[in-house]
């Protein structure tokens, strides 16, 4: 599903699917679009990731032009970097810009030039070599003030592209190469946004424990936490997002069991519990390095929680490898989980491997699904008659450390950090007394 629906009255609007990353480049997006004078249009920001987010966004992009026929529709994101033609294709879509050009104002500007003539499918498409691209583009660090999300919590993204080739995704020629931000703009950024009212700054990246490679001295993402963490001492919480737990360096390992405003919550891409699919997939962990892992973190600081994503039916998936995924849930004291149902993706080499039934990954991924409920319900149980620190946003909701949901008692001004005691749950969030 779309992270956005289009708003009604705009002239220019936005319909993002995929990522929180999508979600900051779309922002960014719209206001180069409207720097560039266009009007009248829809920016469709399209995931690539499963071949289901493709076709979602090509059955919204149809139905946007039957709702507003004279709605320019301008398609850009991971899907039209790695699949332009198809998008140019459509009858509906006026212009299609690569993920390089979506975050380059001359790119608005020709689009706005371009869209007075009728252009045909080939002179429609926008796109780049996006493993020519080796700096990050300054629009990371650019996002307007309503990133701040709730008025509580920011996404600061870090990172950008892949270094590795998994053999089920096809991120790595969307987004490129890994590239990062220097730290000190990264410090000067956090600080803006702390200015501007967040209380929590969530850093982010494709591959964000890769952060640093390409920088003078290769600084880690330990570094960067430190550094943060030191220069701005008045941001009361540092969150990270997904990360890759084979990638994390001894700085920052130090950093999560130390600094108490380093938030308690990993979400970790572990993707399967089994060896054989693992090294099918080309991951650089192995099961027992992910159970590890989280028991060492556990054991440095006790409150730790972690998520992960699981795929369900990889291609070659026995039940026994799949039963070691299942598995892996308690192994590693994993609370909350994304799952996903195998989607091949064109051109990838899993694409080419012996596919699971579909109804057995679907059946799987549900089974994936019901451990991680389950596991969640007894994390929210642990709960219960603990007095935790939360942090206030919009609708009497507020969150913890860990980043489970809370609904207060009474609804406190959003960015409140307060002591609440936990009453009980509801099965998806906790209950404030």
């Amino acid at each position: 599903m779309p992270l956005a629906a289009p708003a009604a009255a705009s002239a220019i609007e936005v319909v993002s699917f995929g990522c929180r990353l999508n979600a900051l480049d779309s922002a960014s997006a719209k206001a180069m679009a409207g720097a560039a004078g266009l009007e009248n249009a829809v920016i469709v920001n399209t995931c690539a990731v499963t071949a289901e987010a493709v076709k979602q966004a090509r059955q919204t992009i149809r139905r946007l032009k039957r709702e507003a026929p004279s709605r320019r529709i301008i398609v850009t994101g991971c899907a039209a970097q790695t699949e332009p033609a198809r998008f140019a294709a459509m009858d509906e879509v006026d212009r299609v810009l690569g993920t390089a050009e979506k975050t380059a104002p001359e790119a608005w500007q020709a689009t706005r030039a371009a869209l007075d003539f009728g252009l045909g499918h080939e002179a429609k498409i926008v796109v780049g070599d996006i493993m020519a691209v080796r700096e990050t583009a300054p629009h990371l660090l650019d996002g307007p003030a309503d990133t701040i999300e709730g008025h509580t919590r920011a996404f600061v993204q870090v990172q950008d592209g892949c270094d590795h080739r998994c053999t089920f995704c096809v991120i790595p020629h969307g987004r490129g190469n890994s590239r990062s931000v220097p730290m000190g703009a990264v410090v000067a950024r956090v600080r803006e946004l702390v200015e501007q009212g967040a209380r929590e700054i969530v850093l982010t990246g494709v591959d964000l424990t890769s952060y640093g490679a390409g920088l003078p001295g290769a600084p880690r993402l330990g570094t960067l936490v430190r550094t943060l963490l030191r220069h701005v001492p008045e941001l009361p919480r540092l969150r990270l997002s997904s990360l890759d737990s084979v990638e994390v360096d001894a700085e920052l390992m130090r950093a999560l069991a130390e600094e108490e405003r380093l938030m308690p919550h990993l979400h970790l891409s572990l993707q399967a519990g089994d060896n054989l699919i693992l090294k099918r997939m080309k991951r650089r962990h192995s099961r027992e390095q992910a159970i590890r892992f989280c028991r060492e973190l556990r054991q440095a600081r006790p409150e730790m929680v972690f998520g992960a994503d699981l795929i369900a039916g990889f291609p070659t998936e026995s039940e026994t490898a799949f039963r070691a995924s299942l598995d892996l849930v308690d192994a590693c004291g994993l609370t909350h989980l994304h799952v996903f149902p195998f989607s091949a993706r064109p051109g990838t080499p899993a694409a080419r491997m012996p596919a699971v039934d579909p109804a057995v990954v679907r059946e799987r991924a549900r089974r994936l699904r019901e451990k991680g409920a389950h596991a969640l319900l007894r994390h929210l149980a642990a709960e219960v008659g603990a007095r935790r620190e939360v942090l206030a946003e919009r609708g009497g909701l507020a969150r913890t450390k860990s980043f489970t949901p809370v609904r207060l008692a009474s609804a406190l001004a959003p960015g409140t950090l307060t002591h609440i005691r936990i009453a009980g749950h509801d099965g998806v969030r906790l209950i404030a007394a």
